[in-house]
């Protein structure tokens, strides 16, 4: 069963009386999700399936959620789609700890907070997009060429690199 004021930590201490290979499922369907200072989600949903093992209680965890993202061409802010599915071994003791260093603690619930933010975290792109074929801003003005078609001269050169220009000219009339 889920605690009310954190929908991630689970009160897991009857699967520990469980025999080995039973599981049970915790089901999320949370509207709004703030899991730090810079990540919120929205409309979280998914499952962790929990299996009793002989060395601690094995979390299989799918998770589908949004963020709010800004696009990296036209920064208009847009929700950003994120899919995950881990699977965790909370270990009954020292001895039985995997490499994510997780042991079940003695008051038998887990709090998959971490877990989920890391997860997703990971699943955020480092260059989020809009759409596939966002146009981007106008290097003129500005405007977002998603929404307008921008009438500017194509010619403009950086004074910087007339010179080059200037070069080129030259070799044509060569």
């Amino acid at each position: 069963m889920p605690h009310s004021s954190n929908p991630l930590r689970l009160n897991v201490g009857f699967i520990v009386g469980l025999s080995v290979g039973d599981s049970r499922d915790f089901i999320f369907d949370i509207p709004s999700l703030h899991l730090d200072t810079d990540f919120d989600l929205v409309n979280l949903s998914g499952s962790a399936h929990i299996t009793r093992t002989a060395q601690g209680l094995l979390a299989q965890v799918k998770l589908n959620a949004l963020v709010e993202c800004d696009c990296v061409r036209c920064l208009t802010p847009f929700s950003q789609s994120l899919n995950s599915e881990f699977t965790e071994l909370y270990a009954f003791s020292r001895n039985s700890v995997t490499e994510s260093g997780l042991i079940l603690p003695e008051d038998a619930h887990i709090d998959l907070t971490p877990l989920i933010r890391e997860y997703l975290l990971l699943e955020v792109p480092m260059s989020p997009l809009c759409r596939t074929d966002c146009k981007g801003l106008c290097p003129i003005c500005g405007e977002n060429l998603n929404e307008t078609t921008c009438h500017h001269e194509d010619d403009s050169i950086d004074p910087r690199l007339a010179i080059l220009k200037s070069l080129l000219e030259k070799k044509d009339n060569n």
